[in-house]
């Protein structure tokens, strides 16, 4: 019997480039998409989230930045999957500018943030000692119709105890339960911290027992 040959197609391409990037091979990822138009398989939204997603782990911010800039170019039309993984990938670089520049393009792509889209901008803010931008994205959420969540309150928090603001701190720890939302280790570590660099120790032993 004559040897099946498999040609790749969309799907194997985008399943290629996802399991590279759950390896951290960006460069591999990369590879198979300039692969593609010689294969004559035009890429998909998939694709891209995988590769930008490969490169945002691999610390490639610039990389995955210029792969959101050339979809419209491909034809592909950016979703909040490929926004969400581009502003991850300025979280992880400490880009927190760029973050907010992704953000503030979402609304004329049309495009609804939801709570990773929050999560990865306020975290680079945290990042960027930027406690102001950190709490005031986190006052948008209710009126976006996005529930934060713990990693969202966790990035707000540390980004109050990098800016030395522990009243503010024990502020957002203090409406996790209204919020319905329960904070974990991370997060008492965070208000705490603020406690101690706010010489507030006695008021750091607050928090847990508020909510022991």
């Amino acid at each position: 019997m004559p040897e099946a040959r498999v040609v790749p197609d969309k799907i194997t391409y985008s399943a290629a480039i996802s399991a590279s990037e759950k390896c951290g091979q960006w460069q591999l990822a990369l590879s198979l998409l300039s692969l593609m138009p010689e294969a004559r398989v035009v890429p998909n939204k998939i694709t891209y989230s995988a590769a930008i997603s490969a490169c945002e782990k691999g610390g490639q911010w610039q990389l995955a930045l210029n792969l959101l800039s050339l979809m419209p170019e491909a034809r592909v039309v950016p979703d909040t999957i490929n926004y969400n993984a581009a502003i991850s990938a300025c979280e992880k670089g400490g880009q927190w500018q760029l973050a907010l520049n992704l953000l503030s393009l979402m609304p004329e792509a049309r495009l609804e943030p939801n709570e990773i889209t929050y999560s990865a901008a306020i975290s680079a803010f945290e990042k960027g000692g930027q406690w102001q931008l950190a709490l005031s994205l986190l006052s948008l959420m209710p009126e976006a119709k996005v529930v934060p969540n713990e990693i969202t309150y966790n990035a707000a928090i540390s980004a109050c105890e990098k800016g030395g603001q522990w009243q503010l701190a024990l502020i957002l720890l203090s409406l996790m339960p209204e919020a319905r939302v329960v904070p974990n280790e991370i997060t008492y570590s965070a208000a705490i911290s603020a406690c101690e660099k706010g010489e507030k120790v006695a008021a750091g032993t607050w928090p847990f027992e508020q909510h022991a």
